[in-house]
């Protein structure tokens, strides 16, 4: 028994049009697509219009450098140790009541130097802190 046809050749398929027909879309989409690229990342500080204040009895300025050495109240720290610091930030404070923290970091500082003024002013029981800003140009 045979169940071939006679004489009838294979279907073939035929891939040339279909080939063409996506690199027409490909060129489509790499023509109407939009590349943008974010090599960094633009950061605009706050700037502070508030009025100054007058009265500022209990304000303890942290000043941290660039190369992450620490001032209290313009006395330099010795060393870069949280402990170093912890010691200056209760010898400031006891003087003063309720006392304020203001952290005044350069901006090239590294984060881990204000985190560390952060975690020395915790120690020292010292609750309130804040950041120091530039003041704002009239906007």
């Amino acid at each position: 028994m045979k169940f071939r046809r006679p004489g009838g050749d294979e279907p073939e398929l035929n891939l040339i049009p279909f080939i063409d027909v996506l690199l027409v879309v490909l060129i489509f989409l790499m023509l109407s697509t939009t590349y943008s690229r974010f090599t960094e990342l633009q950061v605009n500080l706050p700037t502070a219009n508030a009025d100054p204040l007058k009265d500022r009895p209990a304000e303890i300025v942290v000043a941290v450098a660039g190369d992450g050495r620490f001032s209290v109240d313009r006395q330099p720290v010795d060393g870069r140790s949280v402990e170093g610091l912890v010691a200056a930030l209760q010898e400031a404070a006891q003087s003063r009541k309720d006392p304020v923290v203001i952290v005044s970091a350069d901006a090239t500082a590294a984060v881990q130097s204000v985190m560390n003024v952060l975690d020395a002013a915790r120690r020292a029981g010292l609750v309130r802190i804040t950041f120091a800003a530039q003041h704002g140009q009239g906007n």
